[in-house]
């Protein structure tokens, strides 16, 4: 029979320390113990690795050659400790992130943030996709974690986080809405509104925002992003109502932002691949993401 590796370990120690009391200490266990497990070994082996000579520990010639390869193990031993403690607390770590037009203007790099912050040797990459193409990544693994805002649904996907988000208008600093504290589609009659493109689920979206007033209201302008409509607004175009997460942080310093009166949410999601289990890299990707979604989208 040969030895364990809690044997291999004991044994080890007595050679380095020169005796049970030390092998007890370096181990932090007690002297019985690890005379035990150094019996239990030499009985298994069938040969003596130590024979006490005037009270000492002194190891036999087998002793003295089976150290050797034991020392040559433990160095392999080491290196499997020293990289699953690197696993379990890594310093770096690769991400490939698809997002929502939305989401990438603050939300998602600010979770990119403090990411980098917890993994200072961080690889991220960000790409802005439509939903659609969004889910294809994901499947053909070209990106490991997702967060959409209207996402496509696949029974190859878990969603691993799901949020709500609300609507908001934003207008030039000088319009007549800044001066509001809260917008109504009633307030919107009359005046230019950027929207999207009614056969589109972000536009579908919009126009159950506006509710039974929808055919009353100026819709000239279409786009297909909330951020698209924000450069327009910004621009002197007209005024919008997008989605709360496109207008998150300080994206927009020149337009006023206002809340917008509905019942209509958004849903977002963050994504992955159900067949790909997630690194620690992507889950604390996940937890970062969760922290500032909270922290900027609270009501």
């Amino acid at each position: 029979m040969t030895m364990n590796l809690r044997q291999m370990e004991v044994f080890r120690a007595v050679m380095l320390t020169g005796g049970v009391g030390g092998a007890a200490e370096l181990l932090h266990v007690s002297q019985p113990a690890v005379s035990k497990v150094l019996a239990q070994a030499q009985r298994q082996l069938g040969f003596a690795l130590f024979e006490r000579v005037k009270g000492r520990l002194v190891p036999t010639p087998e002793g003295q050659a089976l150290h050797a390869e034991v020392e040559a193990l433990w160095r392999g031993v080491e290196r499997v400790r020293d990289a699953a403690r690197t696993l379990s607390s890594p310093r770096s770590g690769t991400l490939r992130v698809a997002v929502s037009a939305s989401l990438a203007p603050f939300l998602v790099p600010r979770a990119l943030a403090l990411l980098a912050e917890r993994f200072p040797g961080l690889q991220a990459r960000m790409e802005i996709l439509i939903a659609p193409i969004l889910v294809d990544a994901l499947l053909e693994q070209s990106a490991d974690v997702a967060v959409a805002l209207l996402p496509n649904e696949h029974p190859n996907l878990v969603r691993v986080r799901g949020y709500h988000c609300g609507f908001a208008c934003v207008a030039p600093p000088g319009h007549r809405l800044a001066k509001k504290r809260t917008v109504t589609t009633a307030d919107l009659v009359g005046e230019r509104v950027i929207g999207s493109p009614p056969d589109t689920p972000y536009g579908q979206a919009l126009l159950r925002a506006y509710g039974k007033e929808a055919g009353t209201l100026e819709v000239n302008f279409h786009v297909r992003s909330a951020t698209s409509a924000c450069w327009q607004a910004q621009a002197g175009v007209g005024v919008a109502v997008v989605d709360r997460a496109a207008v998150a942080g300080p994206t927009f310093t020149h337009l006023a932002v206002r809340p917008f009166q509905t019942r209509e949410r958004l849903p977002v999601a963050v994504l992955r691949n159900r067949y790909r289990p997630p690194s620690l890299v992507q889950e604390a990707f996940c937890d970062a993401f969760d922290a500032v979604w909270k922290e900027e989208m609270r009501d």
